[in-house]
């Protein structure tokens, strides 16, 4: 059966703002069936890179924790630290960066714990029984919590394609080992007659693996975890994935952990598709957004939900002067336009496969 996805748009007027427009779209999708009363309910969300400006407000998630409140339960804001060197690499450069980002408990109404820990360390191992990973390694806050909520910002990615609600709980909940099991299936390689010896890479990675000599990189693969930093950064794209398959199996290993940390309790699901940029809100920067806004998303699928999303997305014109603009337009899909080594319908029939839920889905416009 098709999953219902509640959906409004970025209109507006005098009596009903974008934040009331949130509140009616959660309430319409059923968030008060859960029972909330005295449970604690994790609210997972990314607090934004430094210098990146496309994250969600703060603003957003206080609507969201207001109303769990009202429900009678505990929430609280929650992500897990970061396998590469950034802002959010520990406990502390983490909360840093959210309160730098505007995240408080008086702009958000609830507390923010970072899952894993001070150093990323602090997990439990939940078996799943995947294809690919058995035990996920999930931070423990988040498995310590009654009830998940996911609140995503829906944008394009370099490695799956898009980042949306199922990415946000399964690559966002993993501990640093977690998200180094998940990365591990692809090592990058260097094409050295690209390479310049910039030594941009060298900077980005957490565990010293680009070695420069006589002014080309190699990656050493006994430090690299697969994390694809380096892919990114690199001026010239000389860096690139070692294995044709490794984007689909880092969908398959996300999806599953998904599964671990849904399984077994009561979670709702919410994607707010704004300043849709073509890469993660884990850049220190955030390119132009490919397309205009588009809206509030809510349901209890959230497999339904990233695909409500995702044809949304396809649906919108191009932004002009944008990285989908320049783009070459061979795939007739806007996210395999911008990054046409990923698939991120893979990445969704898996996790129809293994029972997170539906791609059917009936589009319910709430005004």
């Amino acid at each position: 059966m098709a999953s219902d996805v509640f959906f409004s748009d970025m209109r507006t007027d005098f009596n009903n703002n974008l934040l009331d427009k949130l509140r009616k779209v959660i309430r319409k999708a059923g968030i008060s069936n859960i029972d909330f009363q005295d449970h604690y309910a994790a609210i997972k969300m990314h607090f934004g890179e430094p210098g990146n400006l496309a994250f969600l407000r703060p603003n957003w998630a206080k609507v969201v924790a207001d109303e769990v409140k009202s429900l009678g339960g505990k929430p609280f804001l929650t992500d897990c630290n970061t396998l590469y060197v950034g802002g959010r690499k520990n406990g502390l450069d983490h909360l840093d960066t959210a309160m730098a980002n505007g995240f408080s408990p008086i702009s958000t109404g609830c507390q923010i714990i970072i899952a894993d820990g001070l150093k990323g360390m602090d997990d439990e191992e939940v078996p799943v029984d995947g294809k690919y990973v058995h035990e996920a390694k999930i931070g423990r806050a988040i498995m310590d919590a009654d009830i998940i909520i996911s609140l995503t910002h829906f944008k394009g990615h370099e490695s799956t394609g898009f980042g949306g609600a199922l990415k946000n709980i399964g690559m966002g909940s993993g501990s640093r080992r977690g998200k180094m099991e998940m990365h591990s299936a692809g090592k990058p390689v260097v094409e050295e007659e690209r390479c310049i010896g910039c030594g941009k890479c060298q900077k980005i990675c957490a565990h010293s693996a680009p070695v420069i000599t006589d002014g080309r990189c190699r990656i050493d693969h006994t430090r690299c975890v697969g994390c694809g930093r380096c892919i990114a950064i690199c001026p010239k794209d000389a860096i690139h994935e070692g294995t044709s398959n490794s984007n689909e199996i880092l969908n398959c290993k996300m999806m599953e952990y998904s599964k671990a940390v849904l399984q077994n309790r009561p979670s709702f699901h919410i994607s707010i598709a704004i300043d849709i940029s073509p890469n993660c809100d884990c850049h220190s920067e955030n390119d132009a957004a490919i397309v205009p806004n588009i809206g509030i998303f809510a349901s209890f699928d959230p497999v339904a939900l990233d695909q409500a999303c995702a044809d949304a997305v396809n649906r919108m014109p191009e932004n002009p002067g944008t990285m989908l603009s320049a783009a070459e337009h061979a795939h007739n899909d806007h996210f395999d336009d911008i990054h046409p080594d990923t698939n991120w319908k893979q990445g969704l029939e898996y996790a129809e496969s293994i029972g997170l839920g539906t791609r059917d889905y009936n589009l319910i416009t709430v005004r």
